[in-house]
Order: structure tokens, then sequence, then C-alpha cells
């Protein structure tokens, strides 16, 4: 019975002495994998390139032409004459207003007028006859000088009721309510039966002409003054486009280019901005009227820019950009550089480094100051 307890605890102890012995030498195998090689990194080569720089604006759009209908003359609307919402021509008719009263001045205008050319016919011929009697003494002078009046206050008299015809056929005229552009016409703020007067403050509809549309954007005066420095003293080139594009309030890109028109001469006191004012094409009618954008404008050129991948750059606790590069000895290598700002998915970089620096931007986890790598050149960033 001893030899046979013996025998079996000889086998255990040598089953726990094997587990044991195989624990040490995974574990010494793990150690020996963290003491490996050099780190494969992928790294692009820095180098310098002209780059555009673009400010990002935002403004509101407005209608290229506005005109707000009112009546030229009073009276009762009988009818509206075109669609809400739709398109109207410039002249096309879009109220009438009810003529009656104006049909009847224009009548009594034209009644005048033929009286008072009956009446200055007679004066002529009058005056006429005077005129050759006068030299033989038939008439007296003064007769023939009041005939001669009397002829000439005739004729003005129809001058005075070819106007007053002329303005009863103007005021008739604007019994129709034409629309003074072309465009898309809005709600009507009246309907049949209301009593409209002249040049009353409230309109009767809007036209707004939306082939092509403004937008009014508003730039810090601090940074077109810090723009005009930089092109100064060369720092930054001249842009050598005015165009704009521009950003939609869903996100996505209107696929027509602008221009822009002009700069503003006076700086808002309240806001320290000054306005700036694009042109958009809009055969569409996809920018409607009072949208908000953001317009992308090109600043200038850098003539020497260099680009570096956004992954690439981090930053310290005091928000200071760095980079990890590969330096002479393949060892890693942290390097500050100073990051102006975003192009794209990129930030330019205007000091830190020089073309041909080795600038880490994958495998960056598995890096640290002073480690060994090997670097991989990418050629085409995935």
């Amino acid at each position: 019975m001893f030899s046979h307890r013996s025998t079996a605890t000889a086998v255990a102890l040598a089953a726990i002495s094997l587990t044991l012995a195989a624990c040490g030498q995974g574990k010494g195998a793990a150690g020996m994998a963290g003491m490996g090689g050099p780190s494969n990194v992928g790294v692009i080569v820095a180098k310098t390139e002209p780059v555009s720089l673009t400010t990002e604006l935002s403004g509101r759009t407005s209608a290229f032409l506005i005109s707000e209908v009112r009546p030229q003359v009073s009276g009762i609307v009988k009818a509206r004459l075109f669609q809400e919402g739709g398109v109207v021509r410039a002249g096309q008719a879009l109220y009438q207003i009810d003529p009656a009263t104006y049909q009847a001045s224009y009548n009594s205008a034209a009644a005048g007028l033929a009286q008072a050319q009956a009446t200055y016919t007679a004066a002529k011929l009058k005056a006429d006859r005077y005129k050759a009697l006068v030299e033989t003494g038939a008439v007296s002078r003064q007769d023939n000088d009041e005939a001669q009046a009397a002829s000439q206050q005739a004729a003005a008299n129809v001058a005075a009721q070819k106007a007053a015809i002329d303005t009863a056929r103007i005021n008739l005229g604007y019994t129709k309510v034409l629309s003074p552009i072309s465009g898309r016409i809005g709600k009507s703020s009246v309907t049949p039966g209301a009593l409209v007067t002249a040049s009353q403050a409230t309109a009767l509809a809007t036209v707004q002409d939306m082939s092509r549309v403004y937008v009014d954007l508003t730039q810090s005066s601090a940074e077109l003054l810090k723009l005009q420095h930089d092109m100064a003293s060369g720092h930054l080139g001249r842009s050598g486009s005015a165009q704009v594009t521009l950003k939609l309030e869903d996100g996505s890109t209107y696929p027509i280019a602008g221009k822009l028109e002009f700069s503003d001469v006076t700086v808002d006191p309240t806001t320290g901005s000054i306005g700036l004012r694009a042109t958009f094409a809009n055969p569409n009618g996809v920018l409607l009227p009072g949208m908000y954008v953001r317009a992308v404008l090109s600043a200038g050129t850098v003539s020497d820019g260099m680009l570096i991948p956004q992954p690439a750059v981090s930053r310290d606790p005091k928000g200071n950009a760095t980079v990890m590069v590969v330096g002479a000895k393949g060892l890693a290598e942290a390097r500050p550089i100073t990051a102006a700002q975003t192009i794209g998915d990129k930030w330019l970089v205007t000091s830190g480094l020089k073309p041909g620096d080795q600038v880490i931007v994958e495998g960056l986890q598995q890096v640290r100051p002073g480690a060994p790598v090997k670097a991989a050149v990418i050629t085409a960033q995935r």
C-alpha cells in the first residue's frame, strides 16, 4: 500500500513540473516577441506645391429682380388673372380693376377734344379772313387782333383736351394691372371684390426673377486686412479666379459656379464685417430667395504650400500640432509644426517640415518617439 501511494504522488508531482515548465516557455516566447525588430509604418514624402486657399462665408440668397405690384388707379378688383406661384411674363395682365368710371372719363375727354377742335376750326377760319380784310381796311386792326387771339386760344384748348384724353387713356389702361418683370409670382393679397387705391402701401402681389440669384455674404474686416497684408508681403499670391462655389443647407454642393460681383466699401460698425455679393445662374429654380448657404471663395495662392493628411497630425494638451517623422537613423521623431488651415482632408503646413521629410501616416499607434521603424512610402493615399 505504501509503495503504491508513493508512486502516485511522484506521478502527480511530475505532471505539475511539466505544466510549470510549459508556462515558463510561453512567457519567454512572448517576451522575445515583444522585443522584436522595427515597426512597419507607412510614410509620405513632404513636398511643396502651389496651394489655392479658400474662404468659406455664410450668406443668404435673394432674387435677381423683385417687383412689388401695386395699383396705379383706385377701384374694385373684378378679376385675378394669374395662378398663384406660377410664372408670369413682363406685360402680362395680373388684375382687372373695374374700368367703368375710367372709360366714362375717357369718353368725356374725347368729346371735349372734338368740341375744342370744332371751336378751333371756326376761330382759325375767322382769323384767316380778318387777316386778309385788315389789309384792305374792311375790318379794324383791333377786330383782327381779337380774331387772331381767339384762334390761338382755341388751339391751346385743343392741346389741353389732347392732354386730358391722354391722361384718361392712361388711367383706363391702368385698370389692367400688368406685371413689370418676368418671373415667378407669389400669393395674392387681394381677391375679386376688394377695393384698392392708387399707390397703396400693401402690394397686390410680388414677382421675383429667379433666373439668377444674388448671394449676399459677410466677411470680417480683420480677415480682409490679414489677406491684404499677406498679399502685400508676398506670402500669398492673388487669386486668378473670381469664381465662387456654393454649399446648400443639406450639405450638397450647388453644381453651377457663381461669380463674385463686388465688395462693399463700408464696414458695418455693429458687426465689424464687410459685405460681398456673388451671382449664380439658377436655370432649374433650385435656389430660392432667403435660403441660408455657405459660399467658398478663392482667397489666394500659396506658391510653396505643403499638404499633410489630417490623420498624421496630432495635438498636445496645449493645442500645438505635431507629426511623427522618420529620422536620419530610422528612428521615429516627433516634430512640431504650424498647421495654418485645412484644405479638404489635409492640413496646410507652413513651418516645421522641409521637402523630403518622411511623415508617418500609417502605423502611428505602434510607434513612439525614439523607436526604430521600417518605412514604406505610400504613393497613393489609401
